[in-house]
């Protein structure tokens, strides 16, 4: 009886473990997505398109972790659509296209010296 108990624990220890890795995962894909809006590498379709895979990997999670336990197939298949998330945002960040400045009217204007 306190041998099951213990494995009991162990098991759920070890799927907590399991579900906070791939959260923090998310936390910091989420977060590179965000840092990408803000400097401008990534215009705000390509992060709605990221944010959207961001949400699947969200649901696949939640939909596996349902009954409680996650196979070794539903781990593998997480962690290869984290890989492939993580690559997209790579790739977005990285490519030629970039948020447009904003237009010239909206800046400041630098200072005028003038002449004497």
């Amino acid at each position: 009886m306190k041998k099951m108990i213990i494995i009991s624990i162990v098991a759920f220890i070890g799927l907590s473990a399991q579900a906070g890795r791939n959260q923090n995962r998310e936390h910091r894909q989420e977060k590179r997505i965000g840092q990408g809006v803000q400097s401008g590498e990534l215009t705000k379709h390509e992060a709605k398109r990221l944010a959207r895979g961001q949400k699947k990997v969200d649901h696949y999670q939640k939909k596996a972790m349902a009954d409680g336990e996650m196979s070794v197939e539903e781990k593998a298949k997480l962690e290869k659509m984290q890989d492939r998330q993580s690559r997209k945002i790579r790739r977005q960040k990285h490519d030629a296209q970039s948020r447009p400045e904003a237009p010239a009217a909206e800046q400041p204007a630098a200072p005028v010296e003038s002449e004497k």
